[in-house]
């Protein structure tokens, strides 16, 4: 139980009695108790608190697994000359090479390391992220934990000292716990207004990208390999300090990149635009999991807490917490489903393996179809429900949520739910959607 006295003393017997009697006296209690808790509330962000305990809490996300299987003496990290232990942690987390995209804006942890000459590479699959910069002190890790949301960890690229990744104790969350990652420990893809330098021009506006996002609203300060058509981004781009404006015009459409910065400093040469969409994505859909999880187990705690304190039955869940943890399905559902995605207005292809890669790791149903299959004429999938459905994160929502999640998702595809927020989905695609699921994942089976 966790205190809700400002002094972190646990309420005494005396103390419970006095507020359950107050609690009798305004309105059946409510009003006072919110009153109380909210006085009582320090400045501590509520997922560093009870029942989250966000640095405290053991985790088991992949970058944890990874260092107990080194420090077992399972797995050893070998030191490339020119990549420092890259090529190997990559190899280790399972991480394509395909995926790597470039960032130019300072941005991130090294930014003293980052410039348009010296891009930083990040690195992902569906649970982690790695980021690298040329001659880094460190590597940068964001490992996405089932129950505690983006952990993160650095790893010395010195040779001096056995590899140990070193978990961060709160700084990274400055920026990555905020509104732009669903106020959760979380991810993040920013698009800004870039100097010759790699600064962003904060004054000229920035943006958090994802599947919703306005084409041309994305990818300032990143690097954009493939074609597009006649769409522009903000990619490839820098922003004079006499203009506010970009030339997306010369950005678009690149295929190689040589002409901005020695693309053979890299493990790939490309920074895939396919690879760039399915991250802006993926990012905020893990996020949404992630603040469903936290908001149901909050919800529920403090119920429970109320129960404590109005004599209820210890499981009896509130009206309120119900309304949360409805409220949280539906944020769910709405990036599940695609919802509110940009329309693409021309095709869009990649330079690297990533597509076929990414679409090449199923599962599939009887038909060869999967969640993975990409359209890129009109939309980022051809079946609008992301793959993070098979996720670690998705599987051990609390059941409260997930359950919701489920009979809704459920209803929505069967077409019994005809809500105009579901007006994207054709009736074809809410049947294909329903079969690959129910021949592909168990909470359909």
């Amino acid at each position: 139980m966790v205190s809700l006295h400002s002094n972190g003393a646990a309420p005494s017997a005396h103390d419970r009695s006095n507020s359950a009697a107050k609690l009798r006296v305004i309105s059946g209690g409510l009003f006072c108790l919110i009153v109380w808790m909210a006085s009582s509330a320090s400045a501590q962000p509520d997922f560093e608190r009870p029942p989250i305990d966000y640095l405290n809490a053991e985790v088991d996300d992949p970058v944890a697994k990874l260092a107990k299987r080194i420090e077992a003496g399972e797995v050893a990290l070998n030191s490339n000359p020119k990549f420092g232990y890259l090529p190997s942690v990559l190899e280790a987390l399972d991480v394509p090479l395909s995926s790597q995209t470039l960032v130019f804006s300072k941005t991130s942890l090294q930014l003293h390391r980052i410039s348009p000459r010296r891009p930083r590479a990040l690195y992902f699959n569906d649970d982690v992220y790695v980021g690298y910069c040329q001659h880094g002190d460190v590597l940068e890790f964001a490992s996405t934990d089932a129950k505690q949301g983006a952990i993160f960890y650095t790893l010395s690229q010195s040779e001096e000292k056995e590899p140990e990744f070193v978990r961060d104790r709160g700084g990274c969350l400055s920026c990555h716990a905020s509104s732009r990652t669903q106020n959760v420990p979380g991810f993040l893809i920013r698009s800004v207004f870039a100097d010759a330098a790699g600064r962003p021009k904060l004054g000229s506006g920035t943006f958090t990208t994802d599947h919703t996002s306005p084409f041309d609203e994305r990818w300032g300060g990143w690097y954009v390999t493939g074609s597009h058509g006649s769409m522009r981004h903000m990619g490839n781009v820098i922003c004079t300090d006499e203009a506010h404006e970009l030339d997306r015009e010369s950005g678009a459409n690149q295929d190689d990149l040589g002409e901005f910065f020695r693309t053979d400093s890299y493990l790939t040469p490309h920074s895939d635009i396919v690879a760039l969409m399915v991250l802006e994505h993926q990012t905020q859909m893990h996020n949404a999991i992630t603040a469903a999880n936290f908001e149901t187990r909050q919800a529920l705690h403090q119920s429970y807490q109320m129960n404590e304190l109005l004599e209820r039955e210890p499981d009896f869940i509130s009206e309120s917490a119900t309304r949360r943890i409805e409220s949280s399905a539906d944020r769910v559902l709405k990036y599940l489903l695609m919802c509110d995605e940009f329309t693409l207005t021309d095709s869009v292809a990649g330079t690297s393996t990533f597509a076929k890669e990414f679409a090449s790791m199923g599962p599939r149903d009887s038909e060869q179809r999967s969640l993975r299959d990409l359209d890129l004429e009109t939309r980022l999938f051809r079946y609008p429900c992301s793959y993070l459905i098979y996720s670690d994160s998705f599987t051990e929502l609390p059941s409260e949520v997930k359950a919701r999640v489920l009979e809704k998702l459920k209803s929505i595809l069967s077409g019994d739910d005809q809500s105009e927020t579901y007006q994207h989905l054709s009736d074809t695609m809410r049947r294909e959607i329903l079969e690959i699921l129910k021949a592909t994942h168990p909470d359909f089976q």
